[in-house]
């Protein structure tokens, strides 16, 4: 049977690993061919390499900084060069720098450059590129549940997730606006055992129990619970899924 998305290119910035690497597994099993973006070369064609292996010319790397404005030019450029279009883009790249409003104008310069500005070059470099295909085109933006609230060492982070929240509902309407077949739309995860979280409560065992008390499903995500949200909003199942935040939390914010 064809794959929920099948036929179509996809473009994941972080994509070399954590949730992005889930992200990327998931939609080239549905059937997409699906370029890699990372800072980190070695994962990233590592992972294209093994992707390639089970199915030829089915991913693509190309190394990016997101916050790098010329960069996705070329990004974009290279992504029509080896597939001819592009239907989805997945702004996933992101920091997760601590500090509370005591922390440094560095961090909290490179938190947003990261987050923020990279989401913005990613969405703007996509929609003109989804535009050329002619056909329905999908903008996915990962935000996080710290875009909806804080804690108070989330100041930077919380920022710029909040930002990408609401720069996805601009995106959208502009999509709209313009009656350009986009649609745009942002996912809010939870905490997930992602292998840098699993290092973290490796070293501070103490964190676990208090983390998993603060999700009513009474355990923390897995990244193919972000990943199966990310195949829904790519796939064509969410045509009439628009500027909308999907929330998959364990019920965290309730």
């Amino acid at each position: 049977m064809p794959g929920r998305v099948q036929g179509k290119v996809a473009f994941v910035t972080g994509g070399a690993s954590g949730l992005g690497e889930a992200m990327v597994r998931m939609l080239a099993k549905e059937g997409a061919r699906v370029v890699v973006a990372d800072i980190d070369a070695g994962r990233g064609a590592g992972l294209v390499e093994e992707l390639n292996q089970a199915a030829p010319n089915r991913a693509h790397f190309i190394k990016l900084d997101v916050a790098d404005e010329a960069a996705w030019d070329r990004a974009m450029a290279e992504t029509i060069d080896w597939a001819g279009k592009l239907n989805v883009l997945v702004n996933n790249a992101g920091v997760a720098i601590s500090g509370d409003m005591a922390m440094s104008f560095e961090d909290w310069r490179k938190t947003l450059s990261i987050n923020l500005d990279g989401t913005f070059l990613g969405t703007r470099a996509a929609i003109r590129t989804i535009a050329l295909n002619g056909e329905p085109g999908s903008i996915i933006n990962i935000s996080s549940t710290m875009g909806m609230t804080a804690e108070p060492t989330t100041a930077a982070y919380s920022a710029s997730k909040g930002g990408v929240r609401n720069l996805t509902k601009a995106a959208a309407v502009h999509c709209a606006t313009h009656k350009l077949p986009i649609r745009v739309n942002s996912i809010h995860p939870g905490m997930c055992i992602t292998p840098l979280v699993r290092a973290y409560l490796d070293e501070h065992p103490e964190a676990l129990d208090p983390q998993i008390a603060a999700h009513p499903i009474g355990h923390l995500g897995e990244p193919d619970d972000v990943a199966y949200g990310v195949l829904y909003l790519a796939s064509d199942e969410a045509k009439f899924v628009m500027g909308a935040e999907l929330v998959i939390d364990g019920g965290y914010l309730i």
